[in-house]
């Protein structure tokens, strides 16, 4: 790509001029293990249901109405409280910038684990607000002692927990977040965008502490190609919050779709159990592979450590397998590979290519 001109430079934020764009990866012709999708299409049945549905949407109105009632029916999909609210996003990405926006004051900072979410960092970045990184332990714990400490040094008006926590996968203690959450001075948003696949969620936290809110994603769920993000809160909050959302974020087919994906909400929940099950056989399988360690997962993805990322992650792909490589993110995560639980014939050619490249 050339370089901007000297008059274009004058006129763009030297900030953003030094960044690094999201890198997505280019995935044709591989077995796409690589961003945590649901691997599932729906039965035919499903899908020609799914088409006649969207052809009858009314793509020539403002999506208003039907954004709404995604809302509403998502409230009843998670059973929220009475005196608690939901907003929607254009993906979680979008509640992100808005989260970050809303905390936009002087001196502010947003505070995170890390290794974490790259959007944490990215958002507070572009909007010109302070990010304090608290490293995790060296097995992906949070360092208890480092988190109070960056609480109270930074007095951070966000404080983001990925729950669990991307790209390592687990979730964390429970008692240490606890503690997180009445040392917090501002915000704490536990992200739990692999809730499906996990063991435990924050709703019951969210109810005890007005300052937490919970924001999960249906790109999980089993739609990531339709941009819907939700954020749950006490009402007053997220009516504040909810004052910067752009009034269309969300498009009338998106709408239609997340609204027919919750009807069959039973095949998702289908698919989720089998992502799993497979969790499972892929766990055991990496056990038995000499130079490779695993780390524990709660989500639809594990990570693991080899001997050289680099190497394993050129050979997976020459054999048509693309994965993640996570080791040049943070050190903590060093020769580390993120993979993506597929279809049980997607994990054994993953398996089978790992295998062959250590």
């Amino acid at each position: 790509m050339p370089p901007l001109t000297e008059r274009m430079q004058t006129f763009l934020r030297a900030d953003v001029q030094g960044m690094h764009a999201y890198a997505v990866q280019d995935s044709r012709g591989l077995i796409k293990l690589d961003a945590m999708e649901n691997p599932f299409a729906l039965p035919d049945a499903l899908r020609a249901e799914l088409g006649a549905r969207l052809a009858e949407a009314a793509i020539n109105r403002y999506p208003a109405q039907r954004a709404e009632d995604l809302r509403l029916v998502l409230k009843t999909h998670v059973d929220l409280p009475e005196g608690f609210e939901l907003m929607l996003g254009n993906g979680s990405d979008e509640l992100i910038s808005l989260l970050t926006l809303a905390a936009d004051l002087p001196g502010n900072t947003v505070l995170a684990p890390v290794p974490g979410f790259v959007m944490y960092e990215m958002s507070a970045k572009l909007q010109g607000i302070a990010f304090a990184g608290v490293p995790l332990t060296a097995d992906f714990e949070l360092d208890r002692e480092a988190m109070l400490a960056a609480i109270d040094k930074h007095r951070p008006a966000v404080i983001w927990l990925a729950y669990p926590n991307n790209p390592t996968a687990n979730l964390w203690d429970a008692a240490t977040i606890e503690a997180i959450v009445e040392a917090a001075p501002g915000l704490v948003v536990m992200d739990e965008a692999y809730q499906p696949f996990a063991a435990r969620d924050s709703m019951a936290l969210m109810k005890k502490h007005e300052h937490v809110l919970v924001m999960r994603t249906l790109s999980k769920f089993g739609l990531a190609g339709v941009r819907i993000g939700y954020l749950m809160g006490r009402a007053a909050l997220i009516g504040e919050i909810d004052k910067l959302r752009p009034p269309y974020n969300i498009s009338v087919l998106n709408a239609e779709a997340g609204l027919f994906a919750l009807a069959h909400a039973d095949e998702y929940a289908r698919q989720a159990q089998a992502i799993r099950n497979e969790r499972g056989h892929v766990a055991a399988a990496l056990a038995q592979l000499p130079g490779v360690k695993a780390f524990p997962s709660e989500a639809n993805m594990i990570l693991v450590r080899v001997p050289d990322a680099a190497r394993c992650f050129a050979g997976m792909k020459a054999k048509g397998v693309l994965i993640k490589n996570v080791s040049g993110l943070h050190p903590l995560l060093a020769n580390c590979l993120r993979l993506t639980i597929g279809t049980a014939e997607e994990n054994a050619a993953m398996l089978a290519a790992l295998k062959e490249s250590l």
